[in-house]
């Protein structure tokens, strides 16, 4: 009864390559925490983490940054400070509202 040896891998990955093949497969981790006392259910938590490359997020649909004007580069500069003008007018409004709330200059 002769001795069998493991068989031993002959190539190593280095990290650039674990990192090329996950980003070029994609990973998904997910995790549940749920938070309960007695039967009654206090909190609960749903974790969705995806890591893959742009290149693949757009094939599965995930590309949510194309049309946010935040991260397009293309995003016209005077709409974004006309959304910032119009929350600072509401915001000094309801500041100005607040009873006892010094307003700042």
């Amino acid at each position: 009864m002769g001795q069998q040896s493991v068989p031993h891998a002959l190539q190593s990955s280095s990290l650039s390559d674990v990192l090329e093949r996950v980003l070029d497969k994609g990973i998904v981790i997910a995790g549940d925490i749920k938070i309960k006392i007695v039967d009654i259910e206090l909190l609960s938590i749903q974790i969705r983490l995806v890591i893959c490359s742009v290149d693949k997020a757009k094939e599965m649909g995930m590309d949510w940054w194309v049309n946010n004007p935040v991260f397009c580069s293309q995003a016209p500069q005077g709409q974004l400070e006309a959304s910032l003008a119009k929350l600072d007018e509401r915001l000094a409004r309801m500041e100005a509202s607040l009873p006892g709330v010094p307003v700042p200059a």
